[in-house]
């Protein structure tokens, strides 16, 4: 595992569990609310989906499971790839709790078995900020591609770039400048939540944030065919852009 994925897993195994509680209640009271209308919880992603029964899809850095439980119950077959082994409890006992069943695989996602894995899925998926966790967008788009079977379909969902020179989505991170390749250290996008004594003693990650054109360039230097590209507008300013979805295909 390389020395910044080792940093990365510490941060989010601090506290994370009961973090997941606060913010979205138990496994149980998160299970009821999803299975109220599994595909409202997938929200602006669901559209990107071709179909959900029997499809065979890769969630990486999945997190608690708020995605990869919802697509579940719609049918498809999940993996979800992620480092935390904090996030794998409450991912799995919201699934337990809501009836799905999710393959759930902790470790690096850079370190996937390639004989296991590779060629599998029909759709490899991401959202919710995981890009700025891996320092070479060009090794993890490859890994990416292989793991799709021809044809299959990456979803990319990122926080935009636009982001690198302004807290766009109050993140409390400082800005810098936008065509900056440095890797730096910065605290978790939760540790706003946590008082300062605490968000003080939170192990940081470390992060390498990327512009339009490297992620761009990224996908498509890995092989794949570039469909799509939306921007999508931040939480609280609908002015500027927050988010940016990618649609590729493995040809």
């Amino acid at each position: 595992m390389k020395p910044y994925s080792i940093q990365n897993k510490k941060a989010w195994e601090y506290s994370t569990y009961d973090f997941w509680i606060s913010q979205n209640g138990t496994p149980q009271e998160l299970a009821e609310k999803i299975l109220e209308n599994p595909k409202v919880h997938l929200r602006k992603y669901a559209q990107y989906f071709d179909s959900f029964e029997g499809v065979k899809v890769a969630n990486i850095c999945g997190s608690c499971g708020k995605k990869s439980i919802p697509l579940a119950l719609l049918g498809a077959e999940v993996t979800v790839f992620d480092i935390s082994e904090d996030n794998k409890r409450y991912a799995t006992e919201v699934a337990e709790a809501a009836g799905a069943t999710i393959r759930y695989e902790v470790g690096d996602v850079l370190e996937i078995d390639k004989d296991k894995f590779y060629g599998r899925f029909d759709v490899v998926f991401m959202e919710g900020g995981i890009l700025h966790y891996f320092h070479n967008i060009d090794e993890f788009m490859q890994i990416m591609y292989g793991l799709l079977k021809k044809n299959g379909k990456l979803i990319c969902s990122d926080f935009h770039p636009f982001q690198k020179i302004s807290d766009i989505l109050n993140f409390q991170q400082p800005s810098m400048d936008y065509f900056s390749t440095e890797v730096f250290e910065g605290e978790m996008a939760h540790a706003r939540f946590y008082e300062d004594e605490i968000r003080k003693q939170m192990p940081k990650c470390s992060y390498r944030k990327y512009t339009i054109s490297e992620i761009i360039n990224g996908i498509i230097r890995s092989g794949f065919a570039l469909e799509q590209f939306d921007e999508h507008p931040a939480w609280e300013n609908k002015t500027v852009p927050g988010e940016f979805t990618a649609i590729a295909y493995k040809r």
